[in-house]
């Protein structure tokens, strides 16, 4: 239900599988990252209190993006900082997943539908650095 991708010691991302469920709020990701994923479930009637978020300045040093698959099948390959690859995941409808460290590419396996959340603003290319990704006689699904 949950998975955890590691580059070394780092934690290069979070994977909540659709099946995951569990009362009240389920924090995912370490108090110190910069993008936080939770998962929420409460019972009819569940009062949140209304309020503001107050203006707290963060440094971020580097961008975690969400992905939420709404419809469709995407292979996701993972690669750590130095740019080897590390193994290879298949994502479904309802499944969601953090990048936190390392790279990615991705292949999309059925017709897609996603939503992706992460910090802003867009830097355009100077956000990301490209690199060529690895054959696919060489992946590696864990």
């Amino acid at each position: 239900m949950i998975e955890k991708i590691f580059a070394g010691k780092k934690l290069a991302a979070i994977i909540v599988r659709n099946n995951f469920q569990n009362d009240g709020i389920s924090f995912f990701t370490p108090n110190d990252f910069s993008q936080q994923l939770a998962c929420m479930n409460h019972k009819k009637g569940k009062i949140i209190q209304p309020h503001i978020h107050n203006p707290v300045t963060r440094e971020v040093l580097y961008t975690k993006e969400v992905l939420f698959i709404k419809k469709g099948k995407l292979r996701v390959d993972f690669y750590d900082e130095k740019k080897d690859y590390l193994q290879s995941t298949i994502l479904n409808a309802g499944d969601v997943i953090l990048l936190a460290h390392g790279g990615h590419g991705f292949e999309v396996l059925e017709d897609l539908e996603m939503f992706e959340v992460k910090q802003g603003p867009y830097a355009g290319e100077e956000d990301k650095s490209r690199f060529q990704g690895i054959d696919n006689t060489e992946i590696l699904i864990r």
